[in-house]
């Protein structure tokens, strides 16, 4: 028997760099507020998992038509990231081997064949999975004028993606933790690391994009365009 799934999708964020007259996961994508295709991307993976989405209390513009998973539950979201996340642990009934994905809602082009990887990963190591992309540009070390320094050695580097994957006692405790000692965290693995741990890196596609800035909208709606034509054409 396959261990509890549950997917977290924090979405309380404003996405201010966008410039746009609502947060970014509402922005049409194809026809569909972003939103509903990220959740559709995970629904198409994992259909009988329970789905925790972070929103704001006076978020208006949500609609519960866009969520295709029979059991799922909206939690408030909070200030930061992290937040959401610790928001969404608090809220759920669960068990500490469970298994808890944490995705970004402005990720829509993640792939079936990534989370399923992913999936696989987590279940596999104890100190969890992320999926996540070497690093294949020059890296620079900027001066606080802009200034390039020197290049920085990319052998090791890897850009970290989403979802990330834990089990829930752990997830819980490394989140509270960096909570406790006021410590901001961008990502699960960061805090997951901060108590020792080594997630395992799981090589993602690089179409696997977040959006964030007005023009990554038109570049989310060509990836999606493109994976659906080649989905058609191999079926």
């Amino acid at each position: 028997m396959s261990d509890p799934l549950w997917l977290v999708v924090p979405a309380a964020g404003q996405g201010r760099r966008m410039e746009a007259d609502r947060p970014k996961q509402y922005l049409t994508l194809l026809g569909r507020p972003l939103l509903a295709h990220t959740l559709e991307r995970l629904y198409s993976a994992f259909p009988n998992a329970r789905l925790v989405l972070c929103l704001d209390d006076d978020d208006h513009w949500f609609a519960e038509k866009w969520v295709p998973f029979a059991d799922w539950q909206r939690v408030t979201g909070g200030e930061e990231r992290m937040d959401s996340v610790f928001n969404a642990l608090t809220a759920i009934d669960a068990g500490d081997n469970d298994l808890v994905l944490v995705h970004d809602v402005a990720r829509p082009c993640v792939t079936r064949e990534d989370l399923l990887a992913l999936y696989q990963a987590v279940q596999h190591h104890a100190a969890g999975a992320l999926l996540a992309m070497p690093v294949a540009d020059t890296m620079k070390r900027a001066s606080p004028a802009g200034a390039s320094l020197h290049s920085e050695p990319r052998d090791a580097l890897w850009h970290a993606l989403t979802p990330q994957g834990f089990r829930y006692g752990q997830l819980y405790r490394a989140i509270n933790d960096a909570r406790n000692r006021h410590t901001l965290v961008t990502d699960e693995a960061s805090a997951v690391e901060a108590l020792g741990d080594a997630p395992q890196l799981v090589s993602g596609r690089r179409d696997n994009l977040k959006v964030t800035h007005p023009d990554d909208l038109a570049l989310a709606a060509a990836i999606l365009t493109s994976q659906r034509d080649i989905t058609e054409r191999s079926h």
